[in-house]
């Protein structure tokens, strides 16, 4: 059957469809709708892990239990799986393993752009880069054969563009797989010295191996066209980009396998080619390759190495051409990310920044707290470091300093990687405030449930992580819950907890505005004949307020009645 299929719901088709039964992922932009399509699928187990490490731990137990396992994350999140990553190159696998990363060039909801290529080059594991949705059934079908046939993890590479566009798939039956059997066999998977030490030397047979294999694999493609006698070397997103862009005026040498590349193959296409372009999104990957082959290409001396590339940018630099487009004729103005109206971390930042605070950051929609006109975050680094860098911070400053410093983590987060930090704290005496913002979800990627919410990945009711309970376990003696939309109980927890030489944890609760269980008060509405216009309203951020004619104004379409304008309002002319 043909349909149109999102890539990340390709790649989850293509898991199901090669016999994949175990699943575990943690949610990131944009890798996430991988697993909320798999979730769909009754015969797989799917869930959502407490972070990436933990996911890739259950996918690679699943494996060496005998059933085809997958997990999923962004290329960050990779970084906090990169442990059991590289000692699973060594072990290898029982039944195949994929493990899909979804790099964000541009940046479009991540804090850096690294190029998840290099992992595949460390950890010695193969990696695969589909270019289109058809691909990203085809090549974690390939993937898992791949897994099996070379005895390794294999690397899916996906990115933003990739993951959520959409273009033409034929789906198949899946395949019925059996058990695999489970043999004890503790030279390959306990990774002690006197075993690894063993297996580093097959590892690197299995690359060399790997190598040849590339040289006639189906996933690498030479397309010749006629007259053409120059040359693009591309994978991925910049395959697509390409083909647009330049059509058959140039041949290609597409990479689907990414990692091991060929050697002869690319010499053999280039010397057919009086030029040799390569076109590569981040690092100069297969470029460094081709000239340690010896192959002499143009590369990032052209196209850069930042951010994501266009078929109009391709355009230019290789036909130097600039396509026709096409633009709205009026100006659109800018629209940058905001908090939500009514969403509960408002009344925290305003707060924080109204005592003049320093606030060390997380990752999640509440970084947007660092936007003005709250511009309450001074530090956002990864997932779990508002925590550690705070310690680190008032370790470094003295006693003066936690004073007047807190952090911020959600919820989500916390449970991610926050609470090591803050175990950190407690057992090394430190005497930082921590605030946890509990809205319920996990928020930045979408609403995925995770374990404090009391629900799993396919929405059954399960054991909820009491964030109070924890935070006591680990060795903090003040705790406690506060609720954001109520200002001065706000303010009150803040100034208390931050007075006390110990280190304390306040709770921020109340539940995202966008739940849909959420019942909203009535909007708000300005009393014009009150109003003076003095703009206090818009030091919260509110996207639902404005002030366009000298006079606040309330959009009763954004607006849930929070009441926080209201509060700060000194004409009372914020009314119900």
């Amino acid at each position: 059957m043909k349909k149109l299929m999102l890539g990340n719901e390709a790649v989850a088709r293509g898991v199901y469809e090669a016999g994949g039964k175990v699943v575990s992922s943690y949610p990131g932009t944009p890798s996430t709708e991988i697993t909320e399509f798999l979730s769909k699928y009754d015969n797989i187990y799917s869930e959502w892990a407490p972070n990436e490490k933990v996911a890739l731990e259950v996918a690679i137990g699943a494996s060496i239990g005998g059933r085809r396992s997958f997990c999923a994350m962004k290329h960050v999140g990779l970084n906090v799986a990169a442990d059991p990553l590289f000692t699973a190159s060594y072990t290898g696998i029982n039944a195949g393993l994929v493990i899909g990363v979804a790099d964000d060039p541009g940046m479009h909801s991540s804090q850096n752009e690294q190029d998840s290529r290099h992992y595949a080059m460390s950890s010695k594991i193969p990696m695969v880069e589909p270019s289109d949705s058809q691909e990203c059934i085809d090549y974690v079908k390939a993937a898992y054969q791949l897994s099996e046939k070379f005895d390794t993890p294999v690397l899916l590479r996906m990115s933003t563009r990739i993951a959520h566009s959409q273009s033409i798939v034929e789906t198949r039956k899946p395949l019925d797989l059996p058990l695999k059997e489970y043999n004890k066999d503790p030279a390959k998977y306990v990774m002690m010295p006197g075993y690894a030490k063993l297996k580093h030397p097959m590892v690197e047979k299995r690359t060399k191996a790997l190598r040849e294999y590339a040289e006639t694999s189906a996933l690498n493609q030479v397309i010749l066209n006629k007259g053409a006698d120059v040359g693009v070397i591309c994978a991925g997103t910049t395959y697509t980009y390409a083909r647009e862009a330049l059509g058959d005026k140039v041949s290609y040498l597409k990479l689907g396998l990414i990692h091991p590349m060929p050697v002869k193959l690319i010499q053999d296409f280039a010397s057919k080619m009086s030029k040799v372009y390569v076109i590569e999104e981040l690092d100069d990957f297969i470029e460094t390759h081709c000239l340690k082959i010896g192959v002499q290409v143009i590369g990032k001396e052209l196209f850069g190495w930042i951010g994501e590339f266009s078929q109009k940018l391709i355009a230019e630099k290789i036909l130097s051409v600039t396509p026709k487009t096409y633009a709205f004729q009026e100006n659109v103005p800018v629209r940058p990310p905001v908090m939500c109206a009514g969403c509960p971390h408002r009344g925290l930042f305003y707060t924080l920044q109204k005592l003049k605070l320093t606030v060390f950051g997380d990752i999640g929609c509440y970084t947007l707290g660092a936007q003005a006109p709250l511009s309450a975050i001074d530090t956002t680094v990864c997932m779990g470091a508002s925590i550690s860098g705070l310690h680190g911070f008032n370790t470094a400053r003295g006693e003066e300093s936690a004073s007047k410093s807190v952090c911020v983590i959600g919820d989500s987060t916390f449970i991610h990687s926050g609470v090591t930090g803050l175990i950190d704290i407690a057992y090394n005496k430190g005497i930082s405030t921590v605030i946890i913002l509990d809205n319920s979800i996990t928020g930045m990627t979408g609403h995925q449930q995770n374990p404090t919410t009391g629900y799993t990945i396919k929405g059954d009711p399960t054991a909820a992580v009491s964030l109070e309970k924890l935070c006591a376990a680990v060795g903090i003696n003040r705790v406690r819950v506060c609720d954001p939309y109520d200002l001065k109980e706000t303010m009150d927890a803040v100034k208390e907890e931050i007075a006390v030489a110990e280190p304390s944890v306040i709770i921020s609760r109340r539940p995202c505005a966008l739940l849909k269980y959420v019942k909203h008060k009535a909007p708000l509405k300005i009393d014009v004949d009150k109003c003076r216009g003095c703009k206090a309203c818009l030091k919260l951020g509110c996207p639902a307020i404005s002030v366009p004619d000298g006079k606040a104004q309330i959009d009763n379409t954004l607006c849930v009645g929070c009441g926080l304008c209201a509060d700060l309002c000194p004409f009372d002319a914020i009314v119900e």
